[in-house]
């Protein structure tokens, strides 16, 4: 039954049909482990959390240190940081969720999550990407995605707080700024 309201929720979020669409947060949402076990969002209750799209072949492929750094000084503060691999750019993520895994760990020593390998637009959207871009729902932030390593900042409550391009570097003091406020609102 789980499976069957993920699903509908789905469609109604791409379509523009779900009326209650002000009920969904972060938390409603859930993605996969590389291995596929079930990740739900709502696990990070309270926290601040960094949703990246990622990918191996890209030029924006180094802020994957950067995400790492940042990770280090922030995580004991309340931040977390998602990197969810996506093939929907020129073929730059083309690697099994296991070989997605292995180059993050020996090429920047990456210690987030890196769930496994998902769409963030089209027609196989996954949801929690549907949600995030929506710009009914967020008219500020919402938008298709147009390259990797778009970043999207979650505060502890679960709504969309910022969006940052590709070229934003994930240490940029405008990011910082954005990251520390929302830590000390916890």
């Amino acid at each position: 039954m789980k499976q069957y309201i993920r699903f509908i929720t789905m469609i109604l979020l791409i379509t523009g049909g779900l009326t209650a669409m002000e009920n969904l947060n972060f938390y409603s949402f859930e993605g996969r482990t590389a291995t596929g076990e079930t990740f739900p969002m709502d696990q990070f209750r309270g926290k601040v959390v960094m949703v990246v799209n990622v990918a191996s072949k890209c030029g924006f492929t180094p802020q994957y240190d950067d995400l790492q750094k940042l990770y280090e000084d922030y995580k004991d503060k309340g931040l977390v940081i998602l990197g969810f691999p996506a093939n929907n750019f020129m073929n730059q993520e083309p690697g099994s969720n296991e070989e997605i895994q292995e180059f993050c760990q020996m090429n920047f020593g990456v210690t987030f999550p890196v769930l496994a390998k998902i769409s963030v637009k089209g027609n196989d959207i996954h949801p929690l990407y549907a949600w995030l871009t929506d710009k009914k729902m967020h008219p500020e932030t919402g938008g298709t995605i147009g390259w990797n390593f778009t970043k999207f900042i979650i505060d502890s409550e679960g709504n969309v707080a910022a969006r940052f391009a590709s070229r934003t570097n994930p240490r940029d003091d405008e990011v910082i700024k954005t990251i520390q406020a929302l830590l000390e609102k916890q």
